[in-house]
């Protein structure tokens, strides 16, 4: 069983700062207030294959997560895969587009999966994540306009 959550955001930066910023996970605390930490494997810039593994608290509960980048076509596509194994995984990305005035438009989604016990608890987390889709996306905005 899985399902999507997405938002739609417009930044007010051109596209290749926003593509720049994203595509670096580790800047997903700013934003994402369940990331405790997060690292990056290989350092370098981000490309294909890259993985970032983070230590998230969702519902009161820390987990492990990774996440590998498959997908990466500057400035306008990001796509990642969660390789870890937790009840509830997610496959997501940005895609990115030029607005006039040097602003840029973001959509963020992300398809979560139940894994066992997961498919029971999959509804609730699908809910509250589409509940807070669309201030996600603004606190993307704001983390990308103030970097």
């Amino acid at each position: 069983m899985s399902g999507q959550f997405e938002a739609t955001v417009e930044i007010d930066r051109p596209v290749d700062q926003v593509f720049a910023y994203l595509a670096d996970g580790r800047h997903d605390p700013e934003f994402s207030p369940r990331v405790q930490r997060i690292t990056k494997s290989p350092d370098g810039p981000t490309a294909v294959g890259t993985v970032f593994r983070s230590t998230v608290k969702d519902a009161g509960m820390k987990s492990a997560r990774e996440f590998r980048i498959t997908r990466l076509e500057a400035p306008r596509t990001v796509r990642w895969a969660e390789q870890s194994k937790n009840l509830i995984t997610a496959e997501g990305g940005y895609d990115l587009e030029p607005l006039p005035d040097g602003r840029t438009r973001v959509r963020i989604f992300n398809e979560l999966e139940g894994h066992g016990l997961g498919r029971l608890l999959l509804g609730p987390a699908l809910h509250a994540a589409r509940k807070d889709a669309p201030a996600f996306g603004e606190r993307i905005k704001s983390a990308v306009e103030h970097s």
